[in-house]
């Protein structure tokens, strides 16, 4: 009887499940919406009607709504790189934390707990620090990104090294080396930040808080070409993530080169999180957070969870950057402020819940 009741639990909460086929359009409508919304909120309103208009009037269709120059350049020079900038990052993140989940079957890591953003971070601010020399102009839109990722890298493959034992991946000791790896970058930064100008100290510190301030279609640009592919790379990746849900055996057994699938996952995630703590800073939690809620509602079918926790995330940290730079009028807050404060909570909630679960 109780094997039977069981059975039966599993059988209805499925039932609640929310389709790929439902879910990701939603998504898409949903980022749409909040795109929208965050352009025309600021000290210019722009409603949304205006906002369409101006969009396609860049395209070269006219429709009959009115708007002003002045409306029109904040709008195509302020507002969309921001936005766009917001979706990428958003989309990069969110979509390696739900893919690293899925690699360790542990929905408590993200790439901010095992030490990918940290590592970017330590890289991004090392060259401030020590290569200001070697960039300027231009330029930097390259060697930041770059030594952000090849720090990310070393930092996600140390701490996969350190925690996989006879081919097989310990959830508990990645995130205890996260940890670690997250306190010796903290460290170095803090020593990058003890000898710093003070220019190079105002720089450090929007990485180390993160903000969208600094968008421009330059960046922009930068970040399609590594987030989009990484994103599609990630989603093509979800069917061997799938297999992984049955254990590491089973999916050897089936046909699936495991640790090859590990290596190309992190490398992956810490190129498109290096790149957007490079450009962005450090923005919390939106790889541990969205993936979540997007499994909540779906499932944990990687097909639907990776494409949705980017759509997801997009649009999420869209009305983030929106709170955060009109929240504190004419100031502006940190963007990592902002996702922490919603964040952590959040975490917290997991942590009781699978606590509760007896899952932890």
């Amino acid at each position: 009887m109780s094997r039977k009741e069981t059975h039966q639990v599993p059988h209805s909460k499925e039932n609640k499940r929310i389709s790929g086929s439902v879910l990701i359009p939603g998504l898409v409508i949903f980022a749409a919406l909040a795109s929208i919304f965050a352009i025309g909120i600021g000290a210019i309103s722009i409603s949304p009607s205006q906002v369409i208009a101006i969009l396609l009037k860049a395209i070269g269709i006219s429709v009959p709504v009115a708007f002003s120059q002045e409306q029109e350049a904040v709008l195509l020079t302020l507002r969309l790189p921001r936005v766009v900038l917001a979706l990428l990052t958003g989309a990069g993140i969110a979509s390696s934390g739900a893919a690293i989940q899925a690699l360790f079957r542990n929905p408590l890591a993200d790439p901010g707990l095992i030490g990918i953003s940290s590592g970017a971070a330590a890289g991004a601010v090392g060259m401030i620090v020590l290569g200001v020399g070697v960039w300027s102009g231009s330029f930097i839109t390259l060697i930041l990104p770059a030594s952000a990722f090849v720090a990310a890298l070393l930092t996600s493959l140390f701490v996969y090294k350190i925690s996989t034992r006879g081919g097989r991946t310990q959830a508990a000791t990645m995130l205890l080396s996260g940890i670690a790896v997250n306190a010796l970058s903290g460290a170095f930064i803090g020593l990058m930040t003890f000898v710093a100008s003070d220019v190079q100290l105002r720089n450090i510190t929007f990485w180390s808080l993160g903000s969208l301030g600094g968008a421009q279609w330059e960046s922009v640009s930068i970040m399609g070409v590594i987030v989009v592919p990484s994103v599609l790379i990630l989603t093509g990746l979800s069917k061997k993530l799938n297999l992984l849900l049955l254990g590491e055996r089973e999916a050897e057994h089936l046909g699936m080169n495991v640790q090859t699938l590990k290596r190309v996952v992190i490398i992956i995630a810490a190129l498109a999180v290096g790149s957007s703590v490079a450009l962005c800073g450090i923005i919390a939690f939106i790889g541990l957070v969205v993936p979540h809620l997007v499994r909540l509602v779906s499932g944990p079918d990687n097909r639907i969870v990776v494409p949705g926790a980017a759509i997801l995330g997009g649009g999420l940290l869209c009305l983030a950057d929106t709170a955060a730079r009109t929240i504190a009028t004419p100031a502006e807050l940190p963007l990592g402020i902002v996702t922490a404060a919603i964040g952590a909570p959040f975490f917290l909630w997991i942590l009781t819940r699978n606590h509760l679960r007896g899952e932890l």
